[in-house]
């Protein structure tokens, strides 16, 4: 398994070792005593599926209370992934970092609890999974709008295009006036 950094400390590109032949492939996407020794001992409690058409933009989303770690990957497709550092405490609050996961790249990302968490489907048919380190509490659920210009995220949308958005999405806070983290 390889872990690159991104912009955002804490928050981890992982390659997984994928070994393949003519049958197909096969690779491990957890293992708790590989993650330990790469210093990501995490316990998990949930897990999420969703499937998403072209420019649906999922997120930005996080929870106030009981904050969830996640590592997201996606089976089938390709999307935009991205994390924004929402503790006020940290050098790079407000900052976005974004990575593209694909069932081809098998790419995993790691976002800590701290961090929103968004992703656009590239393609059709994107399954995208999201393994959780707490539970989801919809009463301490926010979110941040997708294209707050405070954050400057640069989604990869189709000049002219717009995502296709749930009626939470399109009412997100500004991170100005978001309730965030110490």
């Amino acid at each position: 398994m390889n872990l690159i950094e991104t912009r955002l400390p804490g928050v981890l590109i992982i390659e997984p070792k994928v070994f393949g032949d003519e049958r197909g492939f096969f690779m491990e996407t957890w293992n708790a005593k590989t993650f330990a020794e790469k210093g990501l001992d995490l316990a998990f409690v949930q897990d999420n599926q969703s499937r998403s058409e072209k420019h649906s933009l999922r997120g930005l989303h996080y929870q106030i209370k009981q904050p969830q770690g996640k590592l997201v990957r996606v089976t089938a497709g390709r999307a935009f992934d991205v994390a924004v550092d929402l503790r006020r405490s940290s050098a790079h609050f407000g900052k976005w970092d974004g990575v593209e996961l694909s069932a081809e790249n098998k790419r995993m990302l790691w976002v800590p609890p701290g961090f929103a968490h968004g992703f656009l489907a590239l393609e059709d048919g994107t399954d995208f999974l999201y393994k959780c380190t707490n539970f989801y509490a919809p009463e301490h659920e926010r979110a941040v709008l997708w294209n707050d210009p405070g954050i400057g995220i640069i989604w990869p949308l189709p000049t002219h295009a717009a995502p296709i958005l749930s009626a939470k999405d399109r009412t997100g806070s500004r991170l100005a006036e978001a309730e965030t983290y110490e």
